[in-house]
Order: structure tokens, then C-alpha cells, then sequence
């Protein structure tokens, strides 16, 4: 049988018609061979028995891939076909002896993809045969099963309302193949059979196309880069039964439009929007954060643009956390994690959709790779929003796609439409992705940056390496409009258009080392850089609440003052004045507070009184009363503090904070340093190891005690009974309790030390009364 079959294979080929079992390609005419192929060398040519109908779209060449067998589900269950092989040559004639054993004895699949569909070559059972000579075949024949749902699933996104008719009886042939349904019990009753229509795709849930079409659950696998696109199709193509409307579920579709929707959330204030993107860099605990606007070359306007990057190392995101990222909001945790400040899920979409109009993350863990391209260009006149993504998986030392969320062809198509519609190609990907190494990491790239009038709403100076303080790199706002603040004159407020300044103080304990324009961001915690300092913990409806006051000379001199308020360690709102600030620019001048209203804008039911895109507070009783709790105790520390300022001719009296604090470069602890110790002659990257701390980064990160007030050297107003020769950084407790001393409110008694300081009472001038003096 082996001998017959080899030495009528030529013949079978130059006469199809004569031959009993005629191959697909024979019964069009001419035959058709293609080419098994491994790593570009050809193994056998092949010829297809008893081929599926309709004809699959095949390629002459057919690259295999061998994976385990038990790595596919439902081999069984798929439509088959047989391969013959036709050998050319001898040496093909081995191959194929070589190539079936192998799949054979370690039980393997050999897989061959061909625009979304795919091909499984399983070996036949070999030959029985005792007696065979090196010319003969040890396995006869292959089989062939294949899976061309994705093909199908491909064509329903591309097809037209004139096709929707053919679509419907291409999917029938497809359930045809894969539950032998009869013709004509489909044709009969379509309806009748719309359930098992559907089903036929393994796994698939009734129009959510599990593991081709994402659902509205984010959570869920999704390859398919028109979600709705392909559920219209579906929907349309394929008969549907009629029921209960009064049952019927609806689902939300998102417009492109409302991209642009997203990013109004930050219209008031643009780096509102980088602030998200910094939130997200410190939630996954990045170390390091670069941000820098550079140049890169545009082919759709065939010129440079400014491209934002945002690039950090911290802990990458997988596909299920990218897919989460990319969603329009997620539930929110049942509980206020205080490590986190992402909340929302609205915090990438509306900081990204501010900034450009088109943005790329490119994110990488240990194991994975991820892609994601959210662009209001792509889907410009569109109906639907498309956002493609692309995942790989480490394989070794390389990146390959990963086929377990995603199907090679909709990997292929997605990375198409990214470098179809960004300036991003396959070279500047794998330049990018080349800077992780072997590190985590996420990087955002935005283009199509936002413009003010004819020029962009960001301006950027590049700075000068190795230059002073007053020649770093920084990124500006435009306009260098001031915010809006109640009572407040001043036009000088850097941080409300120098990016620098505000990432200076944009967390309270700063621990990521962030370089804006290549220079790095010396941190500002403003609670450790205050003249005059007094701490203040009291209970505000049962919850524990931290204030500090003192005195900037720099807001003095710039005429501001105001509360600094953070939640989850990151700042809300700045300057914002309370109490007698409000009606008065002169009263207050210099005087800053800082305070984390983390528990106390718990509302205790799994929600927070902030803003969603966290500028700010809702209006809710406990923030009135925080308003007005703030303003008392400004008010009373302006009427305690509060010392004239003395200038004298050619020489103005300046106040230096009661501590000086470094940041080790190294461990990112704060040091304090002696109140007269001038920080100027530290260098640039300081350790803890260096002078004047000469200690060790393992060593716990000093902080001042509670309830404390820090009196410096320069000190002006009462000496509080102070010794001439005390030394600076004598530390004055709490006003002692009136109900303990059996004191009234009214008595000013302060402890010092070892000392007791009455503060003398404020004289007050009387006018004679009118009318003149009684005699």
C-alpha cells in the first residue's frame, strides 16, 4: 500500500479526474500544493484531502509553530482535514519522516495562523507496516484541524451592511462544521436555532464573544479592537428572537467625543492633569519619575512636535491592569487604602485627554509587556471608541506576543493601527522599550499637545546642564495666570504656573526622586521649612487631625499665605485662606499651614468628600467646619506669633526656619540639621554618610515632637523669659491645661523649660469720652 500510494502520487497529480479521492485543489482544475515551513526552510510539500467548504483563504507557504498539545482546548471538537504529503526531493522526503515522528513521540501540535484563523497538524497513526525501505513514508498522511472563528470574528468587524447576509450564512457554515447541524432544520427555523448559532463559537457567551469580543466587564479578555463594531455586526448579521422587552438589559456605548469630555475634568488647571499621571507613578511605588517635552518627527503633518513623556521604574502594569487603566472607571475600594491615592479609575483617561490628544503606555513587569493607545485621531468619525492593545509574554530573553489574551492577528492588527495613526513605528517601540532593560516600569507618551491660541498651552525650557538653581529645566504654564483665592492680592504664586515649583510641594513626605527637563526636583516638605513653628493635634468630630503653622520668608516676601491641605499625603489645595486671611491681604502675610485631611474626609461608608479630579474638596458639613476650625486657629497663631516687622534703613530682618533639612539621595530620609547650619554649601547629591549628619541610612528619620513649638535664634518679639546664654532650639511646650492648674482661659501662661513666661497683657488706648472730662 505504502509502494502504490508513493509511486501514484505523481500520477494522481497530472490526473486528478482519473483518481477516486480527489483533492480540493483538483476539483478547481490544476493542482494546488503549498509548502510546510520552519524557521524559513521548507519541510515537505503538502497537498489538501477532502478540503473544508467554502475554501479556506490559505497561503502557498505555511510557517508552523510547535507548541503542546494539551496547550490547546477542544482540539477534538474542531473540523479536520487530511495532508498528503508530495515530496519534491529526497531531502524532503526525511524532513517529513523527521517532522511527524517528533510530533508523534512528545505529543506536540504543529500550529500554522493564516489572517486569524488557525491550523493544528496532528500526525496520523503511523504505518503498520514491518518491511519499509528509506524511500517509503512512516506516516501516510497528516490531519489537519482547524479553528477559523477569529476569521469570522474578523470579517463581522469589517463587513458592510450590504454583506451582512453573506455573513449570516458563512456563520451557519461555520456551525455547520463545528455542530453538524442539518441545512435544512437552520433553514426551516432560523430562529429556533439562534442559540446554538451563537454557541457554536467554544466558549463564546451569547454576544459577548468571550476571549474575541470584551463585554462591559474590564476584567474579561478581550482581543477584539471593535468592541462594538463587531456586536452591532453580530447583532445585525445573525436573526435574533423575539422577547420580553420589559426584561431587556441596555448597555452604554462611549462616543470618541467623549475623550475630550474626560479631559475638560482638568480645565481649570493643566498640571492637574500631570499630578494624575505623578499619582500613578507613586502608587506603584516608582522611585524615579522623569518628565521632559521632547521632539519627535510626525508623519501624518511630515514635521517635529513636541511629545510629553512620562516616564517612572515602578512596578508595570499586566494586561488585566492595563485593560483596568484603559476602562472608563472601576469600583471603588470598599476601603480608603492610605498607601494609594488613584481612587477613581478616571485619573489616566482625564489627565492624558488634558494634556494631547492622543497618548501610548508602554508598561512592562517581569513577565509581561503591554501596549495600549488611547487617540481621539484614531477614532475620529468614528461611532464607537476603539482602543487597541497589545500584550507580550517573556519567552527567554525575548518579548513575544502573548497568545493566551490575544490572537496573533488581532495583536498584528492592533500594533498596525498604532503605528498607523501615532508616530510611533516598530524601531521607536523597540527604542522605548529598550529602556526598561531588565527593569519594571510605565512609560506615557502624549502628542498632539494642547494648544492656547496659536501656540501650545505648555512652554519648556530646556535648562543648562551642570548650571545653577536658576538654570534648571522646567515646564511652564503659558499664561502664568495665578489661581483664584478668595482675599488673596498677590500675583506671585510660582507653583500655580511652574511645574518645579509645585512638584516641590506636591507631597508632604516626598520620597521619588523626580527630574523635570533632566534637572532634578529638590523637594520642599513645607512643614520642615518653617520659621516659628507650632504644632497643633486636636479631635474634630472624634478624629485625630495634625496642623502645623509657622512663617516663609519666601511667601512673606511674596505677599502669600494661606493652608496647605493634603489628603493621602498628596496636596489638594494651597494657599487657602481662612479666617481673617480672607478680608485682609496684609493680615497673615508669610503665615503658611499644612495639614493631611486623610481620615477626616472619610465619610466612613467607603467614600472620601473629594474631588474626582482631586483639586479639591466637596461642599459637605465636616469641610465647613475644617474651614472654620482652620481660620480660628490661624487667626489665634497671627494674634500669638505675630511680630512686627522692623526694618531698619539699608537692612531688612530676615527669618530663617527653625530647622534646616536635607534629603538623603540614597534612602530619600530627612535629616535635621542645626537651625544656623547653611545648607548652600551641601552638594548636590548628599548622603547620609556626609557632613554635618555623618550617620548611617539605617538610622530612623528624626522628627520634631508632638505639640511642640521650635523657638530659632531669630527670634524677634518676646524672649519668653529665656536666659541671655540659652541656646537656640529650646522647645516650648503646650499652654498648660486651665482645668489642671486651676487657671482661667485667660491666663497666658506658657512653660519654658525649666522657666514660667507670663505674657504681658496688650495695653488698650481710651479716648475721653465725649462731651469732655467730668470734673
Amino acid at each position: 500500500f505504502r509502494k502504490a500510494y508513493m509511486g501514484s502520487s505523481k500520477s494522481r497529480s497530472k490526473s486528478g479526474s482519473k483518481s477516486g479521492s480527489k483533492s480540493g485543489s483538483e476539483r478547481h482544475g490544476s493542482p494546488c500544493y503549498y509548502r510546510l515551513m520552519k524557521d524559513a526552510k521548507v519541510i515537505c510539500r503538502i497537498e489538501c484531502m477532502n478540503p473544508p467548504i467554502p475554501p479556506l483563504p490559505l497561503s502557498p507557504y505555511w510557517a508552523v509553530d510547535i507548541v503542546k498539545r494539551k496547550s490547546v482546548n477542544g482540539l477534538n471538537d474542531l473540523p479536520k482535514f487530511n495532508l498528503n504529503p508530495v515530496p519534491e526531493n529526497p531531502r524532503q522526503k526525511l524532513e517529513w519522516n523527521t517532522f511527524l515522528p517528533f510530533l508523534y513521540n512528545y505529543n506536540k501540535v504543529a500550529v500554522v495562523e493564516f489572517n486569524g484563523m488557525k491550523m493544528y497538524i496532528l500526525p496520523s497513526e503511523p504505518s503498520s507496516s514491518l518491511c519499509l525501505s528509506d524511500e517509503d513514508l512512516l506516516f501516510p498522511h497528516a490531519v489537519v484541524a482547524y479553528d477559523r472563528r477569529e476569521l469570522i470574528l474578523k470579517e463581522v468587524c469589517d463587513t458592510s451592511v450590504d454583506d451582512k447576509q453573506a455573513l449570516a450564512g458563512r456563520t451557519m457554515n461555520l456551525l455547520l462544521e463545528m455542530e453538524s447541524v442539518p441545512v435544512n432544520v437552520i433553514s426551516a427555523s432560523p430562529q429556533s436555532h439562534m442559540v446554538p448559532l451563537i454557541s457554536c463559537l467554544k466558549g463564546v457567551k451569547a454576544f459577548e464573544l468571550d476571549a474575541h469580543v470584551k463585554g462591559s466587564n474590564s476584567d474579561e479578555k478581550g482581543t477584539c479592537s471593535s468592541i462594538s463594531k463587531c456586536y452591532e455586526a453580530v447583532n445585525s448579521a445573525i436573526p435574533i428572537p423575539e422577547k420580553d422587552v420589559s426584561t431587556e438589559r441596555n448597555f452604554v456605548r462611549a462616543d470618541p467625543s467623549y475623550l475630550k469630555t474626560l479631559g475638560q475634568a482638568h480645565s481649570g488647571w493643566i498640571f492637574g492633569a500631570i499630578a494624575e499621571l505623578v499619582d500613578n507613578s507613586r502608587d506603584a511605588k516608582a522611585s524615579r519619575l522623569e518628565i521632559a517635552v521632547e521632539t519627535i518627527y510626525d508623519k501624518t503633518s511630515a514635521c517635529e512636535i513636541p511629545m510629553l513623556s512620562i516616564v517612572d521604574d515602578g512596578e508595570g502594569m499586566n494586561r488585566k491592569e492595563i485593560l483596568r487603566m484603559v476602562s472608563f472607571g472601576h469600583k471603588q475600594p470598599d476601603e480608603d487604602d492610605l498607601d494609594r491615592i488613584g481612587r477613581f479609575g478616571v485619573g489616566f483617561k482625564t489627565g492624558s485627554m488634558r494634556l494631547g490628544r492622543d497618548a501610548l503606555v508602554l508598561t512592562q513587569t517581569t513577565q509581561s509587556r503591554s501596549i495600549a493607545f488611547l487617540s481621539q485621531t484614531l477614532n475620529e468619525g468614528r461611532d464607537n471608541l476603539e482602543i487597541p492593545i497589545v500584550s507580550y509574554r517573556r519567552h527567554g530573553q525575548c518579548m513575544e506576543f502573548d497568545t493566551s489574551v490575544q490572537s496573533d492577528a488581532i495583536a498584528k492588527y492592533n500594533l498596525e493601527a498604532i503605528k498607523e495613526f501615532s508616530p510611533f513605528n516598530e524601531y521607536l517601540i523597540g527604542e522605548k522599550a529598550g529602556l526598561f532593560q531588565r527593569r519594571t516600569g510605565t512609560h506615557i507618551y502624549i502628542w498632539n499637545l494642547d494648544k492656547w491660541g496659536s501656540d501650545y498651552s505648555l512652554e519648556w525650557l530646556p535648562g543648562i546642564p551642570g548650571g545653577s538653581t536658576f538654570h534648571q529645566g522646567d515646564i511652564l504654564i503659558r499664561s502664568r495666570r495665578v489661581r483664584t483665592r478668595p482675599g488673596q492680592t498677590s500675583r506671585k504664586v510660582p507653583l500655580d504656573y511652574s511645574l518645579r515649583a509645585y512638584l516641590e510641594v506636591m507631597f508632604s513626605e516626598p520620597r521619588m526622586k523626580i527630574y523635570v527637563q533632566g534637572s532634578q526636583v529638590k523637594s520642599h516638605p513645607l512643614a520642615k521649612f518653617l520659621n516659628n513653628t507650632d504644632v497643633i493635634i486636636e479631635d474634630l468630630i472624634g478624629k485625630p487631625v495634625h496642623l502645623t503653622l509657622g512663617r516663609s520668608q519666601v511667601d512673606l516676601d511674596e505677599g502669600n499665605s494661606g493652608i496647605f491641605l493634603y489628603w493621602h499625603g498628596r496636596l489638594i489645595e494651597a494657599y487657602k485662606r481662612v479666617g481673617g486671611m480672607i478680608h485682609s491681604a496684609d493680615m497673615g502675610r508669610g503665615v503658611i499651614g499644612v495639614i493631611d485631611v486623610t481620615q477626616l474626609m472619610d465619610d466612613g461608608n467607603g467614600g472620601v468628600w473629594v474631588h474626582s479630579n482631586k483639586q479639591g474638596f466637596q461642599d459637605c458639613e465636616i469641610y465647613a467646619f475644617l474651614e472654620e476650625w482652620l481660620g480660628r486657629k490661624a487667626d489665634e497663631y497671627w494674634d500669638t506669633f505675630f511680630d512686627a516687622i522692623e526694618l531698619e534703613k539699608g537692612k531688612a530682618r530676615r527669618y530663617k526656619p527653625d530647622n534646616e533639612w536635607v534629603q538623603c539621595d540614597k534612602c530619600r530620609k530627612w535629616r535635621m540639621l542645626d537651625a544656623d547650619f547653611d545648607t548652600k554649601y551641601l552638594p548636590k547629591d548628599w548622603f547620609c554618610y556626609m557632613k554635618p549628619f555623618n550617620g548611617k541610612c539605617e538610622t530612623l528619620e528624626q522628627k520634631p515632637d508632638r505639640g511642640i513649638v521650635t523657638i530659632g535664634t531669630k527670634r524677634s518679639g518676646y524672649s519668653f523669659g529665656m536666659a541671655s546664654d540659652d541656646k537656640e532650639g529650646n522647645q516650648i511646650g503646650k499652654k498648660e491645661s486651665p482645668v489642671s492648674e486651676g487657671k482661667s482661659d485667660d491666663d497666658p501662661t506658657y512653660v519654658i523649660g525649666n522657666y514660667v513666661e507670663r505674657r504681658p497683657f496688650k495695653r488698650l488706648k481710651r479716648r475721653p469720652p465725649r462731651g469732655g472730662v467730668k470734673k
